[in-house]
């Protein structure tokens, strides 16, 4: 378990330090992350001209990687403008208006609907299914768009994907890696994945309601797309109740499509984004009938001008944060030890091999291990190496193997999955039109708490 670490890893951590500070203190990070790339790029190759040009290619791997969420927002925008445009939209929000009278109701409802459609095809393409509907909702109760963005990302990149019960990508990862069968880490996450979501979105919750109590968010909503269009008389009634169910009907089909073909990621978010073009398409061209065409390409426009607005600030971190992981070699080269499985695993090894085992200290390290290898963003990248530091320190303490593992998966999914790390909790923020690092930061504080909880109550079933 012994893992070399040299003078990379270590500006690593200290920029990762330097981020999550001035994050905390509501300042931007661009400056510091492109700095960072700058020198984990001359530390690495030693030549000043690799290290100026390898702050641009961070940026290009970053876009390339990120171009599928980019797309999708776009695309859910443009179609979500040409819906309230054309009016359906309010025909569309009616009957959820009667169950959603209050803020309370709104973040409740929409957190636990987001939970249940991520189970079955993850959460990026739920975000687009359910922002265009139930967001114009939540604002009109009084939910400020910023509450919508924590109840989808919560429940939807927090407990569902943590857990991933009907998918099973996460277990089967983990389980494999720790030598155990899938069914037992499920089973050992169950506990864990309730204790992490009650604790965590109720502790969510009663800091937004005080927040808005005490006028530190208001339900103001400016700048949001949809509010900002007005609805103009450009279909009969009949034809707006026409796609109002046409609409829900095409996205609840793709829904069965994705469970028969067993699409998910990826292969999910591109079936909901090319239904959305479809849709923007056909409903350009009955509102506006002769200038259908010109109509659908502006609306286009549109999306994509707000996607690579919302992208814009996130690109240099989402760069630096994929320099911990596999996007290390690809942009700069092969300058890791030949051991090496990337900066954020090989310190995640490093703190495994670095303590005494006991159970208790068992469950802290593998929620820090968990942390840790979640800071690349992706939440799965280190779940392998959870489930084998869990098989190592279930081996030396006499079991609870099953336990670490849920606790490790739990922990980087919680992190990296999409509630803590700015650039992988987009999609929520894009489709709210709210900061990324504004909700990143407000995730902090709840997600801390749960994670401290979550820990104790695996010390307990270890």
């Amino acid at each position: 378990m012994e893992m070399e670490l040299t003078a990379l890893h270590w500006i690593y951590v200290v920029f990762i330090a330097l981020i999550i500070g001035f994050m905390v203190k509501r300042r931007d990070t661009t400056l510091i992350c492109i700095i960072g790339i700058f020198l984990l790029a001359l530390v690495a190759t030693g030549s000043l001209a690799s290290s100026i040009s390898g702050i641009f290619n961070s940026f290009i791997f970053a876009i390339t990687e990120l171009m599928s969420t980019i797309l999708i927002i776009s695309i859910i925008v443009a179609m979500s403008t040409v819906l309230t445009k054309s009016g359906i939209n309010d025909v569309m929000i009616a009957p959820f208006a009667k169950f959603i009278k209050n803020p309370t109701l709104a973040f409740w409802v929409i957190g636990i609907v987001m939970m249940v459609i991520s189970w079955f095809f993850w959460p990026s393409p739920a975000v687009a299914l359910l922002g265009a509907v139930l967001l114009p909702v939540a604002l009109r109760a009084g939910l400020p768009a910023l509450g919508v963005a924590m109840a989808m990302n919560l429940f939807g990149h927090g407990i569902a994907l943590s857990g991933d019960f009907i998918i099973q990508a996460a277990p089967k990862l983990t389980g494999d890696a720790a030598s155990i069968p899938v069914g037992d880490v499920i089973a050992a996450s169950i506990p864990l994945v309730i204790t992490m979501g009650v604790v965590t979105t109720l502790s969510a919750f009663i800091l937004l309601k005080r927040d808005m109590k005490l006028g530190r968010i208001k339900a103001d909503n400016e700048g949001f797309v949809q509010d900002q269009t007005i609805s103009e008389n450009l279909l009969t009634l009949g034809q707006k109740k026409f796609f109002a169910v046409f609409i829900p009907i095409a996205f609840l089909l793709d829904v069965v499509a994705l469970s028969i073909l067993k699409l998910q990621g990826g292969d999910a978010t591109a079936l909901v984004g090319g239904t959305a073009v479809f849709i923007l398409l056909v409903l350009s061209l009955v509102a506006h009938k002769q200038q259908g065409l010109e109509k659908s390409t502006g609306y286009l426009i549109q999306g994509f001008q707000f996607g690579f607005k919302v992208f814009g600030p996130v690109i240099p971190i989402a760069a630096f944060f994929y320099l911990g992981d596999s996007g290390f070699n690809q942009i700069i080269g092969d300058y890791l030890p030949k051991t090496s499985l990337g900066i954020v695993n090989d310190l995640g090894a490093a703190l495994a091999a670095s303590v005494p085992l006991t159970k208790e200290i068992a469950a802290v390290t593998l929620t820090g291990i968990g942390a840790i290898t979640g800071l690349d963003g992706s939440g799965f990248s280190g779940i392998s190496l959870a489930g084998s530091v869990a098989k190592l320190f279930g081996t030396a303490i006499g079991g609870g193997t099953a336990t670490l593992t849920a606790l490790g998966q739990i922990t980087a999914i919680w992190v990296g999955g999409g509630t803590l790390i700015p650039w992988a909790l987009i999609p929520a923020a894009a489709i709210c039109n709210v900061s990324p690092f504004e909700l990143a930061r407000r995730n902090l504080l709840p997600v801390t708490i749960g994670l401290a909880v979550t820990t104790i109550v695996a010390m307990f079933l270890i």
